[in-house]
């Protein structure tokens, strides 16, 4: 696989060097625009602002990125089995290196990872996501993020985000100023006012199509990753199906597109910021047509990365995305049986235990107390609750309320 990892970087490196030099270049144009002669300042500034937002995002982006979701560390103690499973993973994935596991209180289910490297990754999933797949979905999940943690692409992925920003800033920036200034305060340009216009109009146009440029180059960035992701995955879990079946409830879920957190989307294993999930989507998007990666994943006669190549470019009509040097040292990879789980004969009574597992663990990481009543009742305490003793609203019995 380091075949398949290294050319992935070297077309990253590509893309994210056309990312800068496209922001430097719109950092010159619009310096130039606002005061002329200003080109050399305008290029060294956009370039230092990136410097400055690529060390923070480098060093404590996965920080940002977790608390803006409002994501909670967990322990294996608090949730065994996702542990569990993303201890096999690891090991799948030859990850020397645990990455530490978080859950989001979101009903939607998703996930995605974060960090700078495998020593220094993150895992974060859903609640919703805990509550509707079974151990196989969550695995294919799982195995998924670890493939992007494997593959290095958190890292680029992150450091494309923040140029997109940048540009996207440096665009607003410019045309706000504009706006309220009718150019007005622009200084004059040796060789009349003629080279001036032109400057501007450029300047213009650069930040109007320059935030769309950098868009499409961290799209295309993105969407090939998934697909290896996918591969990836398909080969750790050694069961495809359960990727498939899991992006399949994940992108048919209704509360899927009311995401507010557009920054974070792209992170996600189904973005949620896409209109239709299941629809055929383009160069507008970080992800992959859901429906075309769940198509592909069934269409594996096993779970190597060249069946998945084979499948790939079956549906793609001849496209590919694994490199040959990669397919070269490629082994079989036979599929495994589907994990049976007890909710095939309770389906009902698991699926609501599940939930209530899960609910119950919410409340633990916001540190709420949690008071068993004899009735059945069961009473959550917030953490500024100051009263010594409360009384159950179901029997009206009075508790002591536990201290930590």
């Amino acid at each position: 696989m380091w075949e398949a990892i290294a050319a992935n970087k070297r077309k990253s490196v590509v893309l994210i060097t056309a990312m800068g030099m496209l922001m430097i270049g719109a950092g010159m144009l619009i310096a130039e625009s606002i005061a002329p002669g200003a080109w050399l300042a305008g290029g060294g500034i956009a370039f230092t602002l990136w410097a400055l937002l690529a060390l923070a995002s480098y060093y404590g982006g996965d920080g940002i990125f977790l608390a803006s979701v409002g994501a909670k560390k967990i322990e294996k103690q608090d949730h065994p089995m996702l542990f569990n499973i993303v201890e096999e993973m690891c090991i799948a994935a030859g990850l020397s290196t645990m990455p530490k596991i978080y859950i989001v209180d979101d009903p939607r289910p998703n996930a995605f990872a974060v960090g700078r490297d495998p020593a220094h990754a993150s895992v974060a999933v859903t609640a919703g996501l805990l509550n509707r797949l079974n151990r196989d979905e969550v695995q294919g999940v799982v195995a998924h993020e670890l493939a992007h943690v494997h593959n290095r692409d958190i890292l680029y992925v992150m450091i494309a985000a923040v140029m997109v920003g940048v540009i996207a800033l440096m665009s607003d920036f410019f045309l706000r100023y504009l706006w309220f200034t009718g150019g007005r305060h622009r200084g004059r340009r040796k060789g009349g006012d003629q080279a001036q216009a032109v400057i501007l109009i450029i300047g213009i146009a650069l930040a109007i199509l320059g935030p769309i440029a950098a868009q499409l180059l961290y799209f295309a960035l993105s969407r090939k990753r998934e697909y290896l992701a996918d591969a990836c995955g398909a080969q750790f879990s050694r069961y495809p199906e359960g990727l498939a079946s899991a992006l399949e409830k994940i992108a048919s879920d209704p509360g899927l597109r009311d995401q507010k957190n557009r920054a974070m989307a792209p992170m996600y294993i189904v973005n949620p910021a896409a209109a239709a999930a299941f629809a055929a989507i383009g160069l507008t998007s970080t992800h992959p047509p859901t429906k075309e990666r769940i198509r592909i994943l069934r269409s594996m006669g096993g779970a190597s990365l060249a069946d998945y190549e084979a499948a790939f470019t079956q549906a793609e009509g001849g496209s590919s995305i694994i490199p040959r040097s990669a397919l070269k040292t490629a082994r079989p990879v036979g599929v495994r049986p589907a994990w049976r789980e007890d909710e095939t004969a309770r389906p009902a009574v698991d699926a609501r235990e599940k939930a209530r597992e899960t609910a119950d663990l919410l409340w633990k990481l916001n540190k709420y107390g949690i008071i068993a009543c004899a009735c059945g009742a069961r009473l959550k305490v917030p953490p500024g609750f100051t009263r010594p003793q409360v009384a159950c609203p179901r029997c009206r019995r009075v508790h002591d309320v536990p201290r930590a």
